[in-house]
């Protein structure tokens, strides 16, 4: 199906068959991205009585208990309960709908021993009405990033600086496809987090951060149509597939 709508004053189409999806899903065969030396995802079949939920060894139908942990498991994405006391639920942040995004690609910047994502490199904003969410892909932008084990690795992260100009500009959604957006350890500190959604100050309950993405080097920079899509649960984040749709003018 072909649509359209207006941003800014420019009439932009999109074709809704032609998803680019850029999340990295729960593996079943243990080979997915991993972070923050959690295990790996486990899945086995449900058992009660005489019933087995696996037809391969025998059952009737495929029923899978799976113990998994978000934040260390591939995509997800995450609201404020991520950083406070009231653990807010990521279904009361998400869906908003569909959303215009910013795809930016960009090559962290050595600190001492760090990677950090600075203010100075990301683009100017400003002008940008009804920008919601930014997409921002990392380089080098390889595929192991689909199966890596970052625990240990002190991958790059943002500077709270960074985070706190996009919460100034209006950006509501922020996907990056690094483990977290703060130092794998900062002792406990979570900076940027707090930078983003505003606390202890200005807490923004329709905000969210998405780790943990892939966007393919096919997938051009400038401006698509996302949609988050999470699943119902009752947390402050949830595996999640965010999708994308070229625009066209």
């Amino acid at each position: 199906m072909q649509l359209s709508f207006n941003y800014n004053g420019i009439l932009y189409s999109f074709n809704t068959s032609h998803p680019l999806d850029i999340s990295l899903g729960v593996r079943h065969d243990g080979l997915g991205t991993n972070c923050f030396y959690t295990d790996r995802p486990n899945f086995k079949p449900y058992t009660a009585g005489n019933f087995i939920g696996n037809v391969a060894l025998g059952g009737a139908c495929n029923v899978d208990i799976i113990n998994f942990t978000p934040h260390g498991n591939g995509t997800h994405t995450e609201c404020i309960g991520h950083i406070t006391a009231e653990q807010q639920s990521i279904t009361e942040a998400l869906p908003q709908g569909i959303m215009v995004a910013k795809l930016i690609t960009l090559n962290p910047e050595k600190v001492g021993e760090d990677l950090v994502i600075n203010l100075n490199q990301l683009p100017t904003l400003e002008g940008e009405t009804g920008l919601e969410a930014i997409i921002i892909r990392t380089l080098p932008n390889e595929d192991s990033k689909k199966v890596r084990d970052y625990s240990g690795e002190n991958p790059a992260y943002f500077s709270p600086q960074a985070l706190q100009y996009l919460k100034e500009q209006g950006i509501k959604h922020v996907l990056c496809d690094i483990p977290s957006v703060d130092r794998e350890d900062d002792g406990g500190k979570l900076l940027a987090h707090k930078a983003f959604f505003g606390v202890p100050e200005s807490p923004r309950l329709d905000a969210t951060i998405t780790e943990l993405i892939y966007v393919d080097n096919s997938i051009e920079d400038g401006l698509y149509l996302l949609d988050i899509q999470i699943a119902s649960f009752q947390s402050d984040a949830s595996p999640s597939r965010p999708v994308l749709y070229r625009l066209e003018k």
